[in-house]
């Protein structure tokens, strides 16, 4: 079925809408209880729309999701705001490439990995690659440009979000793909 403009702006905003809530749900969990990890799971969405509606909805809900993480960072200050906000003290204007352009990536590989890999496996192969396409270049990119400000520990504090986060979130994000993915396409006919 072709979107017109207004349903395309409806799916965007729907979206949007459940990038938020999982944002703000997973921010109070995540804080609140003990947990070893603290895995990202605002770009499932953006996964699941760029195979469902294609790389351009997909891309253009990754750079809303990298804006999310800007004004996230902006408002709610981590130790490690300043990597995904040009706003808060030690913020460089490169933060905003950091937050931005690998989202918006993860809306574009999900729908190619999906459409090259076969069909009983692409959902989860798409999840987990539209999430590792996140960790990949989010932590390339703070490696290639904040490296200088952990004096060389940046190495092995990329090694230890690879080794626990990243691992969970490609977990989470393969099985909820493939789990929600065949239903939205049931009722988006």
């Amino acid at each position: 079925m072709k979107q017109t403009k207004s349903t395309q702006v409806a799916t965007l905003s729907l979206f949007f809408a459940v990038m938020i809530v999982i944002d703000i749900l997973s921010s109070v969990f995540f804080n609140l209880l003990p947990v070893p990890i603290k895995p990202t799971i605002v770009h499932i969405p953006v996964i699941i729309a760029s195979i469902l509606y294609g790389p351009k909805v997909g891309a253009t809900l990754g750079g809303m999701m990298g804006i999310l993480s800007v004004v996230h960072n902006t408002i709610i200050l981590l130790p490690t705001s300043y990597l995904f906000s040009p706003f808060v003290e030690n913020g460089q204007w490169y933060s905003l490439i950091v937050a931005i352009v690998p989202r918006i990536l993860i809306g574009v590989s999900p729908y190619i990995i999906y459409r090259l890999s076969p069909k009983r496996i692409g959902l989860v192969v798409a999840g987990a690659i539209g999430s590792m396409t996140n960790t990949v270049f989010v932590l390339g990119s703070i490696f290639f440009l904040f490296s200088s400000i952990y004096n060389g520990d940046v190495k092995a504090m990329l090694a230890t979000i690879i080794g626990t986060n990243s691992i969970a979130e490609m977990i989470i994000a393969a099985f909820l793909t493939a789990a929600i993915i065949p239903t939205l396409q049931k009722a988006k006919k």
